[in-house]
């Protein structure tokens, strides 16, 4: 029996490489004669740069660049031929937050791992969107790649107030015949109801009275950068650096379907005959462009039975039906939420090789 084992990362916990190596171990034990194949996915989020590595090979350039909160971190981005991934995180990431609050987050080092991607000689920059801590707009890449205003562009949100002027004329300059990609599932618009904002402040650590203050600065902030593209699907991503990429000339892919793409997901999966995802929490919510809703997608072209490990799963029978997939296993209802957050490596591949009793043959 040949199996793909395609999982997100467990945020947190495990990244999507050792999430497959951990399900591989454990499906191993109970059916050592399985042939298992290893492609851990992406969504454009934390892991997009490890993922694409593992898959393409190339060479990973690392440069030193501002964090959220403008101390410098080590960001790293893959370079593949004349193609540059970048992953948003790494320079902007929840993870590299700290006390500072999301609307005085900067996404300065996102514009300067660009600007990296492009001194190295990338004439196609891909840039994985997810996972950060921001919610500027993306105006601190526009700073990171040379764009000046009237209002200091580094300082966050709290920074555009009264902003009356940008010049995106330096930064464009830079990217002048290179060809941007953003990879991103999210659809929500710059700002609104469904904005970055309303939708994601909250998560990242946005009080609920600072919302709409917030949103008003990302508004005044859209109206003087390009109000129309502020309304289109993918400006609200990663706390707005979809606005700012789009401004300069990005065109949005799903990062999903990019990541398929790269790792030759279709092929694999018709050769297989079944299909293993899983992510930290599998909810309803992974319809929203997750990774597993798209390896299901996949398997389902390929005819071939998907089933899901997880850390929770927080679906019935019905919804997972739905989202394409025949059954689904939780870390915790194996071990308990205590072990499985203490030992996830472990208790992954205990419930891999606990599924692998039902489904090789």
């Amino acid at each position: 029996m040949r199996v793909l084992v395609a999982p997100d990362k467990f945020a947190g916990t495990l990244t999507a490489v050792e999430a497959a190596e951990a399900i591989a171990a454990g499906w191993r034990r109970h059916a050592p004669g399985d042939t298992v194949d290893l492609a851990p996915m992406s969504d454009g989020g934390p892991g997009f740069v490890d993922v694409l590595h593992a898959a393409l090979g190339g060479e990973i350039q690392v440069a030193t660049v501002a964090g959220p909160d403008g101390v410098s971190v080590p960001a790293s981005f893959l370079l593949v031929g004349e193609t540059a991934y970048v992953e948003s995180s790494q320079a902007c990431g929840l993870h590299l937050l700290g006390s500072t609050p999301t609307d005085a987050a900067t996404t300065l080092g996102v514009g300067s791992m660009l600007r990296h991607a492009v001194e190295s000689g990338a004439r196609r920059v891909v840039v994985g969107l997810g996972g950060s801590g921001t919610t500027d707009g993306g105006a601190g890449l526009l700073a990171g790649l040379g764009a000046e205003g009237d209002r200091d562009l580094t300082a966050g949100a709290q920074g555009l107030r009264g902003l009356t002027r940008v010049d995106l004329a330096p930064a464009a300059a830079i990217l002048d015949g290179i060809e941007v990609v953003i990879a991103s599932d999210v659809d929500n618009p710059l700002t609104g109801l469904f904005g970055a904002a309303k939708t994601y402040g909250p998560q990242k650590g946005l009080l609920e009275e600072r919302i709409a203050e917030v949103d008003a600065l990302l508004e005044q902030y859209a109206t003087v950068v390009d109000r129309r593209l502020s309304l289109e699907k993918g400006a609200g991503a990663a706390g707005g650096l979809g606005f700012a990429l789009l401004a300069l000339g990005a065109r949005r892919e799903p990062g999903i379907g990019l990541v398929t793409e790269a790792v030759g997901l279709v092929e694999r999966a018709r050769a297989s005959d079944l299909v293993i995802t899983g992510e930290g929490a599998f909810d309803f919510s992974s319809r929203s462009g997750k990774v597993p809703y798209g390896v299901a997608e996949v398997a389902a072209q390929a005819v071939r039975p998907c089933i899901a490990l997880a850390g929770q799963v927080l679906v019935g029978s019905r919804e997972m039906r739905a989202l394409g997939v025949e059954s689904a296993y939780a870390m915790v209802d194996l071990a308990g939420h205590e072990r499985a957050f203490a030992e996830p490596g472990v208790v992954l591949s205990e419930l891999a090789e606990r599924a692998a009793r039902t489904w090789s043959r």
